[in-house]
């Protein structure tokens, strides 16, 4: 099979809100009347597969990075975490959509998108590998 007019690693796409100061940040694909645009997540069940590398004002161009699991990635991070720990989407509370946290304890379903490579600290950018977890539910402690 021939695959023509395709292309691999990062890629300039519209903002479709400021993402001003958003590198590392997780982020969607969508549109506006046919024209593809990023977004920061608006719910934690958001499938974010591309990370800001340049951030961009609304309207403009962003850099965004496709996640792939052969190459580990910075991801801004809320809370703290451990290697091996398992990543989600934060909840989405104002500056905090698009960053990564660790998993809750807290009974939910939750989109595990990465396993961090390092400790970290809140704000970070955190050394981590995305990965094809996919949904794990937390029934509760």
């Amino acid at each position: 099979m021939t695959q023509s007019n395709t292309r691999a690693g990062s890629f300039p796409v519209l903002a479709g809100e400021s993402l001003t100061g958003k590198e590392g940040y997780l982020v969607k694909m969508t549109h506006d009347t046919g024209v593809p645009e990023v977004k920061l997540p608006a719910a934690i069940t958001d499938i974010t597969p591309y990370l800001i590398g340049d951030s961009a004002a609304d309207t403009e161009l962003a850099e965004v990075v496709p996640l792939e699991d052969g190459r580990n990635v910075r991801l801004k991070l809320k809370g703290t975490c451990n290697p091996g720990d398992q990543l989600v989407l934060a909840a989405i509370a104002g500056s905090d959509a698009g960053m990564v946290r660790l998993i809750p304890t807290a009974a939910g379903t939750y989109r595990v998108i990465a396993i961090a490579e390092e400790a970290g600290v809140d704000g970070q950018l955190v050394l981590c590998r995305p990965c094809a977890v996919g949904n794990v539910t937390i029934s509760g402690t």
